[in-house]
């Protein structure tokens, strides 16, 4: 267990408390009250989040400039095949305010256009949904095994400040009968629910999500502190309790759920590669461009950042997977 320092604010200890029935939240409540409350989410703030500049907290490929739209959108027309671009509108999901990967870059689709989060879909037709660190910033739940069974983590507020606690709830089915002693297990369960609704909607074509994640075999046995963190202004942290509704909360994803999901759907073949490969096998030709810029080209030097496996080339996986029309 864990007391955040400072307190929450006023306006989100009201929020708490009208949303925390018998005193206590389920983690994945406490997520979605931090990250999306109308007013208080730290996704629903007038703010800038993503970037280097003051204030922000994190940074992603999109940060590297036009490079990762262009690659991005060489990859996706690769992916389609013989399937005339110009027939499919190019969807973002949870783009930032204002951003949007294809922004000024040049693309062969229909057209382009961003869906912020909370946002109606208004999925139809010919598309490729694409997401950047979208389904990362769902809501979570979280478990612990202790005593020989597995208990839910929750929090509550007393005296002022958040503190976790660990309730009796029912464990989903898919955690393992048992695990060592503490194992905790951050299930990553709003990512799933996400995509059975983008999926839900009566849309063909190309599915590409970036973001980071393991298989449930890594969750279940090579991450026994489980996957969670914040990020504020910078700075990574195990506090998940502090300063809610101004920090991010995130955990890795499990792939395997998503790849289940997509394929339950009609979705051919889910393909799950790292970033590095996925632009090494997907955009080859427009790679080949870039790396004939001189060393000091700032295109360059994005590149760098995006393919080399000690920057985001191993960190961030690409899943794809193409539904073809009914």
């Amino acid at each position: 267990m864990t007391d955040s320092d400072p307190a929450p604010s006023p306006a989100f200890a009201a929020a708490f408390a009208q949303r925390a029935l018998g005193g206590v939240l389920g983690f994945a409540d406490f997520v979605d009250l931090a990250l999306f409350h109308p007013e208080l989410g730290y996704y629903r703030r007038p703010r800038r989040r993503v970037g280097t500049g003051p204030g922000t907290d994190f940074f992603t490929a999109t940060s590297a400039g036009p490079v990762f739209g262009e690659l991005v959108a060489a990859a996706c027309r690769e992916l389609l095949g013989p399937r005339p671009a110009a027939e499919f509108t190019f969807v973002e999901i949870g783009a930032e305010p204002g951003g949007g990967v294809l922004a000024g870059v040049p693309h062969p689709f229909r057209a382009a256009r961003t869906v912020p989060l909370g946002a109606p879909l208004d999925l139809a037709g010919p598309t490729i949904v694409f997401s950047n660190e979208l389904f990362d910033a769902q809501p979570f739940a979280r478990w612990v095994f202790r005593a020989g069974r597995w208990r839910e983590r929750g929090v509550t507020l007393a005296e002022g400040r958040l503190r976790e606690v660990e309730t009796d709830g029912r464990p989903p089915p898919r955690l393992p009968a048992a695990a060592p002693e503490g194992y905790a297990i951050d299930a990553p369960l709003g990512s799933v629910a996400l995509l059975e609704r983008l999926v839900a909607a009566p849309w063909s074509g190309l599915f590409v999500a970036f973001d980071y994640g393991k298989s449930w075999t890594e969750l279940t046995e090579a991450t026994p502190a489980g996957t969670a963190r914040a990020y504020r202004r910078h700075v990574q942290s195990n506090d998940l309790l502090a300063f809610p509704g101004d920090q991010d909360l995130t955990c890795h994803l499990c792939w395997d759920w998503l790849a289940e999901t997509l394929a339950g759907s009609g979705f051919a073949s889910p393909t799950l590669e790292s970033q590095e490969a996925f632009f090494v096998r997907h955009a080859g030709p427009a790679l080949s461009a870039l790396a004939q810029a001189p060393v000091l080209n700032p295109k360059k030097r994005a590149l760098t950042q995006l393919l080399h496996p000690g920057q985001l080339g191993q960190k961030f996986q690409v899943l794809h997977a193409f539904r073809p029309p009914a």
